[in-house]
């Protein structure tokens, strides 16, 4: 599949997220925080899942004011799905030989992505997850995307950079420059992102291993919740 580059629900509360301001990426500067402004970085507050825990995220509150026609519909689960895992292009880690793996688009400045990384870890043995970076929230969230992707071990280098953003640190250092196969497929993603219409990151898409159903849902979760959502 095309989703792995190395082998590798909904009451919309709304709040400010870190003081953050989404960014679109640009084509000509990559790494600049002067990308053009979207809207504000916003914190998604979901329900609980299943009386395990509360989900949160990063979101893109869309521009109301937008024409029509420049809005996505969101698609349904099965639907996503399958749009990811053709479109898509992240790293896999955990049960590698698991026959259906569960995508999460993620931005590397969202410490609510940080905070699923943390929870899949118990996961591994017995879940796969694609892992696929997009970028929105700032100017380093492209250039960590890509250091990511191409690092020698990127499930390493992914531990690394989501300890370090969750202490509060920023992530790893952007690197001194980014191949520009590797800016096409960060920038595809995001587009990927968009076009699904999913309002917030982590945003995660999975066959329930237990149903067979394909479930989608946004934000962070705790171990025993996401175990729940997998059907693990």
């Amino acid at each position: 599949t095309n989703a792995a580059f190395h082998d590798s629900t909904r009451a919309k509360t709304f709040t400010r997220c870190n003081n953050m301001t989404i960014k679109s990426l640009s084509s000509s500067a990559l790494a600049s925080p002067s990308l053009p402004q979207r809207s504000r970085l916003h914190l998604l507050a979901l329900p609980a899942l299943l009386g395990l825990g509360g989900l949160a995220g990063c979101g893109d509150k869309k521009d109301e004011t937008a024409a029509p026609a420049a809005k996505s519909t969101a698609l349904s689960p099965a639907q996503a799905y399958d749009k990811i895992a053709a479109e898509g292009k992240g790293f896999t880690v955990g049960a590698l030989m698991a026959a259906n793996p569960a995508y999460v688009l993620f931005d590397p400045q969202c410490p609510h992505c940080g905070h699923l990384w943390t929870a899949s870890q118990a996961l591994l043995p017995k879940a796969k997850f694609v892992w696929i970076p997009v970028s929105f929230i700032n100017g380093k969230s492209a250039p960590q995307g890509a250091a990511i992707l191409t690092a020698a071990n990127p499930a390493e280098f992914m531990a690394a950079h989501e300890a370090s953003l969750l202490a509060g640190s920023g992530g790893t250092p952007l690197p001194a420059s980014v191949p520009p196969e590797v800016e096409a497929i960060i920038k595809a993603n995001t587009v990927l992102f968009n076009d699904l219409a999913a309002e917030s990151v982590p945003y995660k898409v999975a066959k329930n291993v237990k149903t067979g159903q394909v479930v989608a849902n946004a934000g962070a979760m705790q171990t025993a919740a996401l175990a729940e959502f997998l059907g693990v």
